[in-house]
């Protein structure tokens, strides 16, 4: 391949973090070239929202002798089914290990958009019980911002992409710029008045990324309630339909697919001159240049380009003078949840079926008062609404009387869950495997990480107050919750190994995602987390992208990055 004329910046990864990454870089006047790992996705041929199980194959249950040898790690997750499938990576291409008795379940997508494609929309804002809870409780390293700062960016992130949300005035829940809130069902709103009489608790419609109003030529959403297997209306956050075409629209886009990318390039004095990857489908090997390297590839996928990235200048990795690239892995763990009938609710009349979202009850744990049997704390999910027909194979009889009593006695099942925050660990690592190596020669990633006493501490609490909750409600048929902490990594927020901080002694990046030792390498996506806290990662990681791009360009401008 010729060689190419020197980029203003390279983005690895077109994600949450990458698609902002080139937005903000692309409208500030820069040259931007995004790297994605995977291919495009064609809405009429790869979205399956509105496809019934009759029309497929399997019936909605995918080819299991298929799944098992393409995809038995990303078959874990919920939304890789028959549908969706090819939205999640070819396990035996992409190997990782473990550590003896130490289970990971890494669940990855490569095409443009990542996994923005099926990721599940909750877009909460951390607050100061978040990005300083080290201050609290003394464990791990503060934010190096608080919330102050980082609200502007939250604002700019929420208008452009639409979060659909209630404002409901909880210091510990910051509120956003909100479309519309959803509706919720006669079963939550129960839920939610039966929690607060009780308990003193509150109960929240979700915060969503999906559309409930127009916006920007978008269509609200339609409520078919399958966002996993793609949008035709463009009415949930994905990167494509959003930042990256936001980017092309300036005219200062190059975008190339199927590129895989190996390491950051360095000159003799250890500055990123540009990256190294491998087509997918030729397997050739190519080099590019830019005045800045932007990786956004996804935590573990980011920290695993910069610890292959060694030269004379940084011989344990780029950036890793410290040591701490790779450590303080963390990621959310949930547990068998709680499940029981609501029988004042069962009646003839059909409520409106699908919503894409469920509700939420913030984190009230050690926010002004401790509790003695764990640090910092959790959130719960509930959803309630009626069966379809699953009732039908409990009810008894047969013919008429048994056809009326599906029709008239039609239940309403509520479902309670927690999500508790992981504590960072310099423990919790990943590292390259000097043995084994994906299908385009790059080595591999090991991961040695688990829950300890604290998770299991919270998992407790979390299902005593789950089961606790549910039987407040009346719940008849109840199955209790269960204090067993799902397998690290299954619920796909995990963050740290490359995170910010003030010192350079004890973190890989700056207060604005630029590497300590390399001041034209910036890591934008969850891998800079300090500490997790208890909500999903997504709307932050955005919020902190902008932030780092924004400063980037004018770094830039100054010529200080060159």
């Amino acid at each position: 391949m010729a060689q190419q004329s020197i980029f203003d910046a390279i983005v690895v990864g077109s994600g949450a973090s990458g698609g902002w990454a080139a937005k903000v870089l692309t409208e500030g006047g820069m040259g931007v070239l995004m790297l994605e790992a995977g291919p495009h996705r064609v809405p009429a041929r790869d979205f399956t929202e509105h496809v019934r199980s009759y029309e497929v194959p399997f019936r909605g249950l995918g080819d299991r002798h298929r799944l098992a040898a393409e995809q038995p790690v990303q078959s874990l997750c919920y939304a890789c089914d028959e549908y969706s499938s090819h939205f999640f990576v070819n396990d035996h291409e992409n190997p990782y290990t473990t550590a003896e008795g130490r289970p990971f379940t890494w669940i990855r997508g490569r095409q443009v958009g990542g996994k923005t494609y099926c990721w599940a929309r909750e877009s909460y804002r951390f607050s100061d019980h978040e990005f300083g809870a080290a201050s609290r409780d003394g464990i791990g390293e503060d934010w190096p911002f608080d919330y102050a700062e980082i609200a502007p960016y939250y604002d700019k992130v929420e208008s452009f992409i639409g979060v659909s949300g209630n404002r409901d005035g909880l210091p510990q829940f910051p509120d956003g710029q909100f479309l519309p809130p959803m509706r919720m069902s006669c079963g939550e709103i129960l839920a939610r008045n039966v929690i607060e009489a009780r308990f003193g608790r509150k109960l929240l419609i979700d915060r969503v990324a999906n559309l409930t109003a127009p916006l920007d030529g978008r269509t609200p959403c339609h409520y078919c309630d399958a966002c996993q297997r793609g949008c035709f209306t463009q009415s949930y956050f994905n990167s494509p339909a959003f930042t990256i075409a936001a980017a092309a629209a300036t005219g200062r886009l190059t975008l190339i697919s199927d590129a895989v990318v190996s390491h950051v390039n360095t000159d003799d004095r250890g500055r990123a001159t540009g990256v190294h990857y491998i087509d997918r489908l030729t397997r050739e090997h190519r080099d590019v240049s830019a005045r800045v390297v932007v990786l956004a590839a996804s935590t573990i996928e980011s920290t695993r380009i910069m610890l292959h990235s060694r030269s004379a200048a940084h011989p344990a990795g780029i950036a890793n003078g410290s040591g701490v690239l790779g450590h303080y892995l963390m990621d959310h763990f949930t547990i068998p949840q709680a499940t029981g009938t609501l029988p004042l609710l069962t009646k003839a009349e059909r409520d409106p079926v699908g919503r894409p979202c469920a509700t939420v009850m913030p984190r009230y744990q050690n926010l002004e008062t401790a509790d003695r049997r764990f640090l910092r704390g959790y959130r719960y999910d509930l959803w309630a609404g009626q069966e379809h027909f699953e009732h039908a194979f409990h009810t008894p009889g047969f013919g008429g009387a048994f056809k009326r009593a599906v029709r008239t006695r039609v239940p309403t099942r509520v479902t309670m869950g927690a999500q508790g925050e992981c504590l960072p660990r310099f423990e919790n690592h990943v590292r390259l495997d000097a043995a084994v190596v994906d299908a385009w020669g790059i080595p591999a990633v090991h991961v040695d990480a688990a829950y300890g006493d604290h998770e299991r501490a919270q998992a407790r609490a979390m299902a005593d107050d789950v089961s606790e909750m549910v039987h407040a409600m009346g719940a008849e048929d109840m199955s209790d919750a269960k204090p067993e902490p799902s397998t690290f990594g299954l619920n796909i927020h995990e963050v740290g190994t490359a995170r910010m901080g003030k010192d350079p002694r004890t973190s890989v990046l700056n207060r604005f995602n630029q590497a300590h030792e390399v001041k034209n390498l910036f890591v934008t996506d969850g891998a800079c987390f300090p500490s997790q806290g208890p909500y999903e990662p997504t709307l932050t990681i955005m919020a902190v992208t902008v932030r780092a791009s924004e400063y980037l360009l004018e770094e830039y401008r100054r010529g200080n990055l060159t």
